[in-house]
This record gives C-alpha cells, structure tokens and sequence, in this order.
C-alpha cells in the first residue's frame, strides 16, 4: 500500500475560464494528463455546480486509477483550485507518474501562488 499522496492549493488562476467552468473542458485536459502520465483511468465523474449556482460556478472532478485517484474543485469566483493526486506504489514505482501528473494540471492552471504538500502513505 506504499504510495505518494500530493496535493496542491491554487491560487489567482490565470487560466482561460473555461478549464475551471465547463466540466466537459475539464474532463478532457485531467483525462489527457493521466494518459501522458502513463497513469490509468478506470472511471470518472464530474459534477457542475452551475445548476446550483448560476454560471461560472465551480467543478468537483475525480477520476479513479487503476494506480489510486485524481481528484480537482474549481473556484472559478476565487481563481483557486484544489489538486489531490494519489498515487500507489504496489506493483511498481509510481513516483515520477505522480509527479508528472501533479504538476502538469497544476501548470494548467497557471497559479501565481500555490500551496503544495507531499506525503508518503503506507509502510517502508
């Protein structure tokens, strides 16, 4: 159960709006990043809470691996994100997989501040 667990807090995004309003958009570029990752999505679900709140509300987005999860929330209002990526280091070493990932949506963004914690899960 060894795995990295990264995660980000993003702010002042300077991203075009619709990565963080338009679930469609945002599916796409988390979908894409886990591919050139090397990573393995199994499944998906994103919710939009324009419905809720108007237009330009924010996304919840998780795509499950095969290796853990991806998960992203958009703040369009704010220009914030919030990235969680776990990784599992099972069957092979997922770190750079992890990395990859991470730091590609986070760059996505385009944040001028940002908050970034690493945490190593399981036994050594």
């Amino acid at each position: 159960m060894q795995g990295l667990h990264l995660t980000a807090d993003l702010y002042e995004c300077r991203c075009a709006s619709g990565l963080m309003t338009d679930s469609a958009r945002l599916r796409d570029a988390l979908l894409a990043a886990v591919r050139a990752a090397g990573l393995t999505g199994v499944a998906q679900l994103f919710h939009d809470f324009s419905a809720q709140g108007g237009e330009g509300s924010g996304i919840t987005g998780v795509v499950l691996l095969a290796e853990s999860h991806v998960a992203i929330h958009t703040w369009p209002e704010r220009g914030a994100v919030t990235l969680d990526v776990y990784v599992c280091n099972y069957s092979a070493d997922n770190t750079a997989k992890a990395h990859a990932l991470f730091d590609a949506l986070a760059e996505s963004f385009a944040p001028q501040r940002r908050a970034t914690h690493a945490l190593t899960r399981g036994a050594q």
